[in-house]
């Protein structure tokens, strides 16, 4: 629960805030916000399976997004768009870890109906 409880915080002081992002860093912070939603989905994912760890939760989260955000610089430098492998990896996992979340949560409705 503190990964959907840390997502909604965030969302919610992220809309309250006056900060803008200047528009030459809005790819490392796309990448570095799909990397922190991977992070809460799979967060989420393995609270529901009972082997959450705040440890294994943060560091991911922070080592996530800093890889990615290197894998985009580095990707400028060269003038390769390397960021697509990052949002390939991230996005296949968000929607993997979601796919898990709703059979988990529709198997535990289903048990609790019958």
């Amino acid at each position: 629960m503190i990964p959907l409880l840390g997502l909604l915080l965030g969302i919610f002081l992220g809309l309250l805030s006056p900060i803008t992002i200047p528009i030459q860093y809005s790819t490392y912070m796309s990448i570095a916000i799909l990397a922190a939603l991977d992070s809460v989905f799979g967060g989420v994912r393995s609270s529901l399976e009972n082997s959450f760890d705040v440890e294994i939760f943060i560091s991911g989260f922070f080592a996530n997004a800093v890889l990615a955000a290197i894998l985009t610089y580095i990707g400028d430098q060269l003038g390769v768009p390397i960021y697509y492998a990052a949002i390939f990896a991230f996005g296949v996992r968000l929607f993997q870890n979601f796919a898990i979340i709703r059979r988990y949560i529709l198997t535990r409705m289903k048990k609790n109906n019958k």
